[in-house]
């Protein structure tokens, strides 16, 4: 029989609608229920396409006398982490707290106060290999919770002290300076694998933000290493085997240090980032192959995780039917059966498959006879796969992707959740502006124009998660922070003033509700939420990038944009208050060194002048986003128009309009702006970058004292 998680959405919690644990949603009523009975609580949190998560339900959950001694000693939650990212933030800061590491499934068990005593990750249904099991931990428990009540409260004591003591931050700094930058490239360039790209050894993750303040740092230190760095990961990434060689698109993580055998599970938000990393690598070097995965990326995603309605959804699985990887991986009889001997003798040489396999089984490392497909990066395999991608190689790949998609597919996870989604459509939005392939802007239209309609609150705020025609779960600091990125992106691939306006009423609704006045900071929760042990305030960039590293950046655009000085003051204080985490540890805000890097300048405002449609404007805008200058806005003002919509947003445009008929660009860099600009020449000429750029933060020193702030066309009076 179901239990209470078959009236849920979320697919993770529908996978275990038919376990026999009494599994509850997170709601007031296992709380009260445990409170009533005097039982613990035992918190389950993971997600639809983990898989340990599976590994976990099968030995456990589904199984009948675990579940029997879970029933008679817990109340038991389970949690979908991507729907509820606030309770797992919490839970896992406390699991890291309490065992120094931390991941999914992740497992608390707590008292009905929400407050927890003991914590960790998968456990086997028996003890081994010095791991606690799930029959003895529950027993084990039990006799902590009847006899030793008291110790359990001094556990959830300190805990709570050591958690609030962690979220306080209160050793404030000024703004950080250009030397943080500096020793963030040297500890990434440390922990660079040379020979296979990357950091570390194993496992190894993509780390995208890792790799566009690397790109941004070789703009900054040309003969710096960094952008080598980049290049040789991309590159070793594409053409390993967490890289799907047939139908395309990243998987999570690769379980080796050359990229071969993947974690296969695919999340969206994977997708996004190193689409955006590939689009920006291909800016600074043109190398053709880096604008073909952006493509083909695009291709995966159009394919497999663009639902109808518009938007996209979260995940495909890892597994097939319970076994990981299946889908993907082939044998050689397989692919000579399919291709034929001569055929197949070449594409087996190309993606080095072997007879006997080059997949191991996890349990026991044996081979399999199944293979990962991947290319080995020489010159000799380069010049190979160049010359028969042209004349054989594309079709034989077509015609075992044909074979694949015949095979059960990994389960995709349908829900749609506003920050993977902000994240790819301003991946798209980028895409576009620098290859001009309009299915790129199409799409990223298509998916906003589903999030404002379907995902925006009544109050003016947006919600979390849609799935199967329900929007739910009230919006976190990474909805708006990543769609308001995204919007403000579209905006500068289509100049349609409505995105900028709607960047700004979610920025304004963000400040008014996430923000934390004392500090300068923004909680990951909105002062209506309900509150889960702590209002959290997250730096950290894990997979994505924080909810804070995003909206300082969009502040400091915004700012810029709209000559709203409140917004470059909220990003003083914020970065004032990440100060203290970038200095101690830089490479874990790889994110917010993003936005530092934009601090530090120099940044530009960039107007084009001209008529709507016009074949010189277009050239004009073409140039500019031609151009590796990330950190710029560009503002279109029309000429048909005596009081357009912009100059309402940012009315130092007003003034800014064509001379002597021509298609006119101004650039403004750190608040002093170059004459007029008539040619595309020296429009590119004025965005690259002339040597090393040292700068230091002072610039962003607003003149509170005075209430004035200067932009770059005029000075704005403000009111505190």
């Amino acid at each position: 029989m179901a239990n209470r998680l078959i009236h849920e959405k979320s697919p993770y919690l529908l996978q275990h609608a038919e376990n026999p644990v009494d599994w509850f949603p997170w709601s007031d009523e296992a709380f009260i229920r445990a409170q009533e009975e005097n039982r613990p609580l035992f918190l389950s949190i993971g997600y639809s396409t983990c898989h340990w998560c599976h590994v976990m339900e099968r030995e456990s959950f589904e199984d009948p006398e675990v579940a029997d001694l879970m029933n008679r000693v817990f109340v038991s939650i389970k949690v979908d982490r991507e729907e509820r990212p606030d309770i797992d933030g919490v839970y896992m800061q406390i699991c890291q707290m309490l065992t120094g590491s931390g991941g999914w499934p992740l497992t608390i068990i707590m008292t009905p106060d929400r407050k927890p005593f003991f914590a960790g990750t998968y456990f086997p249904r028996e003890s081994r290999l010095g791991r606690i099991g799930m029959l003895e931990l529950i027993l084990r428990v039990e006799s902590l919770w009847q006899d030793r009540r008291q110790d359990i409260q001094q556990i959830t004591d300190k805990v709570m002290q050591s958690l609030e003591t962690i979220n306080r931050n209160e050793d404030m700094r000024g703004l950080p300076e250009e030397g943080v930058l500096d020793e963030a490239y040297r500890d990434l360039a440390g922990s660079f694998d040379d020979v296979h790209g990357g950091f570390g050894s194993s496992p190894k993750f993509p780390s995208p933000s890792n790799l566009l303040f690397l790109l941004r740092y070789a703009r900054r230190h040309p003969s710096s290493n960094a952008l080598s760095m980049v290049v040789r990961t991309l590159k070793s990434m594409r053409m390993g085997g967490i890289y799907d060689q047939l139908g395309y698109g990243f998987h999570r993580y690769a379980t080796d240090r050359k990229w071969i055998v993947p974690h296969f599970e695919k999340m969206l938000y994977d997708q996004a980032l190193l689409m955006m990393a590939f689009t920006e690598a291909f800016q600074v070097t043109g190398e053709a192959w880096l604008g073909d995965t952006v493509r083909e990326i695009f291709s995966y995603v159009s394919a497999w995780l663009t639902a109808p309605v518009g938007g996209f959804y979260s995940a495909e699985d890892a597994d097939t039917e319970g076994e990981e990887g299946l889908f993907y991986l082939w044998s050689v009889e397989e692919v000579e059966s399919l291709l034929g001997k001569e055929d197949a003798g070449r594409f087996i040489e190309t993606y080095n498959m072997d007879r006997s396999g080059n997949y191991l089984e996890e349990a026991t490392r044996r081979r399999t006879g199944r293979n990962i497909l991947y290319r080995k990066d020489t010159d000799e395999a380069r010049a190979m796969q160049h010359s028969m991608e042209a004349d054989h190689l594309t079709p034989l790949r077509e015609t075992l992707l044909e074979a694949r998609n015949r095979r059960v597919r990994p389960f995709r996870d349908d829900k749609i959740l506003t920050d993977w989604n902000g994240l790819m459509i301003a991946a798209l939005a980028r895409a576009y502006q620098v290859f001009g392939q309009h299915e790129f802007l199409h799409a990223a239209e298509e998916a906003c124009r589903f999030i404002l309609t379907n995902m925006a609150s009544p109050e003016g705020g947006l919600f979390h998660r849609y799935r199967d025609g329900e929007t739910a779960v009230p919006g976190f600091l990474d909805d708006y922070a990543a769609l308001v990125l995204a919007l403000v992106d579209l905006y500068e691939a289509t100049f349609d003033e409505e995105y900028l306006e709607r960047a700004i009423s979610l920025m304004d609704f963000c400040t008014a509700h996430f923000r934390d006045p004392e500090r300068g900071t923004f909680y990951q929760s909105p002062d209506t939420s309900e509150p889960v042990l702590i209002r959290r305030t997250e730096f950290f960039d894990g997979a994505v990038p924080s909810g804070n590293a995003l909206t300082l950046y969009n502040l400091l655009r915004l700012g810029h944009m709209t000559v709203n000085s409140r917004y470059l003051q909220h990003a003083d204080g914020l970065a004032r208050a990440a100060s203290d985490f970038l200095v101690k540890h830089p490479t874990a805000y790889t994110f917010f060194l993003i936005s530092l890097d934009y601090l530090l300048g120099p940044c530009c405002e960039v107007v084009v002048a001209g008529y709507d449609g016009s074949s010189e404007v277009g050239e004009m805008v073409r140039a500019i986003r031609r151009i590796y200058a990330p950190n710029k806005v560009v503002l279109f003002r029309p000429e048909h128009k005596e009081k357009p919509r912009i100059a309402v947003i940012s009315p130092f445009v007003e003034h800014q309009r064509m001379k002597n008929g021509r298609t006119t660009c101004y650039i403004c860099t750190d608040f002093s702006c170059t004459a007029p600009l008539f040619s595309v020449e020296d429009v590119a000429g004025s965005l690259q970058p002339k040597e090393e750029i040292k700068r230091s933060p002072d610039y962003m020193s607003l003149h509170y004292s005075t209430g004035r702030y200067f932009t770059s066309s005029y000075w704005l009076t403000w009111t505190r």
